[in-house]
C-alpha cells in the first residue's frame, strides 16, 4: 500500500480496532449487541483533552457505563454549548447520577495559563485558568518548584469548575425537583495513574453555598 492511500485509512488504527472488538467480544459476550440497544451511564466524566487520560480505563469502566465530554483544561464554561448540551442530555434524558469534573498533574492548559498569551486560540479558551493564576500568584509562586505550582494550579481550576457545572442551570433545576446528581472534583496523576479526590462534593444548592463560601 502506498503511502499516500496509507495516509487515507489508517489500517493501523483499523487494525487496532478489529482486535479490540474482538477482544471485548471474547471477554464481554454479547455486550455490543447490548449497548446497541440502550445506553443508562450512571456517570458524566467532564476531562481534559489531553491523550494521555483514557477516561474509560482510568476507572476501569467498560463503554456504556461512562458518558465523556473533553476539552481543553476540563472546563465548564456556562457560554459553551457543547457543553452544556452534553451536561443537559446527561442529567435530563440519561439520568446521571454523578458528574465527575477531572483534572491531571501537568495540566498544559494550566501552564499555558501561568505565562504571557502566546499559544494562539487556546489562549481565549483558558483566559479563566488565567484568571485563576492572577488571583492567586502570591500562593502559587510561593510553591518551590514550576511542577508544583502547575499542579495546584490545575486543582483550583477542577475546583472552579466543579462550581461552574453547580451554578448551571441544568444542574440547579435538578436538585430543585428532586433529582439526585452529585458533582464531584478529582484530579489524575499521570505519574502514576491514580487518582485523587479534591473534597468538593455537592448534592445540593446548600452544599454549593457552602462550597461558594470556601472558595479559594
Amino acid at each position: 500500500m502506498g503511502e499516500k492511500a496509507a495516509m487515507r485509512i489508517l489500517p493501523k488504527l483499523f487494525e487496532g480496532n478489529r482486535h479490540w472488538a474482538a477482544e471485548e467480544e471474547r471477554k464481554h459476550p454479547g455486550s455490543f449487541t447490548e449497548l446497541s440497544r440502550i445506553q443508562k451511564p450512571e456517570y458524566l466524566w467532564i476531562g481534559c483533552a489531553d491523550s494521555r487520560v483514557p477516561a474509560n480505563q482510568v476507572v476501569g469502566l467498560l463503554a456504556g457505563e461512562l458518558f465523556v465530554h473533553r476539552n481543553v483544561a476540563n472546563l465548564v464554561v456556562h457560554a459553551d454549548m457543547n457543553c452544556l448540551t452534553v451536561i443537559q442530555y446527561a442529567v435530563d434524558v440519561l439520568g446521571v447520577r454523578h458528574i465527575i469534573v477531572c483534572g491531571h498533574d501537568g495540566c498544559g492548559g494550566a501552564g499555558a495559563a501561568m505565562n504571557p498569551p502566546r499559544t494562539g486560540l487556546v489562549d481565549n479558551w483558558i483566559r479563566p485558568i488565567r484568571k485563576l493564576w492572577l488571583r492567586h500568584e502570591a500562593a502559587l509562586m510561593a510553591l518551590p518548584t514550576e511542577e508544583a505550582r502547575v499542579n495546584r494550579l490545575g486543582e483550583l481550576n477542577v475546583m472552579a469548575q466543579v462550581r461552574n457545572a453547580c451554578h448551571t442551570t441544568i444542574v440547579q433545576a435538578a436538585w430543585q425537583r428532586g433529582q439526585p446528581v452529585a458533582v464531584h472534583g478529582w484530579v489524575y496523576a499521570l505519574k502514576d495513574g491514580l487518582l485523587r479526590d479534591l473534597d468538593v462534593t455537592t448534592t445540593s444548592l446548600e452544599e454549593l453555598a457552602a462550597l461558594d463560601a470556601r472558595a479559594p
